[in-house]
């Protein structure tokens, strides 16, 4: 039974690595030169339900660190070229 635990958290802990690397897709969000990218008041993401609390650039990829409508902390990935949400983590 033991045995049953510690896989099923291994299971748990590999899957919440790859959530997080498919997050930003473990690649940049666009391959758009920086001058198509919007500026990062303009890739707020509240009309979908979210409060952000710090936001940067990283890896061609904007970093939302937000909260969603109950409270819980959300990292977005969202591409800098148009807002779109590409990933969570």
């Amino acid at each position: 039974m033991r045995k049953i635990a510690i896989l099923t958290v291994a299971a748990v802990a590999l899957g919440a690595a790859a959530s997080a690397q498919a997050g930003s897709l473990g690649k940049p969000c666009t391959t758009a030169p920086e001058a198509q990218w919007l500026p990062m008041a303009q890739l707020q993401v509240e009309a979908q339900g979210y409060k952000v609390q710090k936001a940067k650039l990283k890896n061609a990829c904007g970093e939302l660190y937000t909260l969603d409508k109950n409270g819980n902390r959300v990292e977005l990935f969202v591409d800098p070229t148009n807002g779109q949400i590409i990933g969570q983590m």
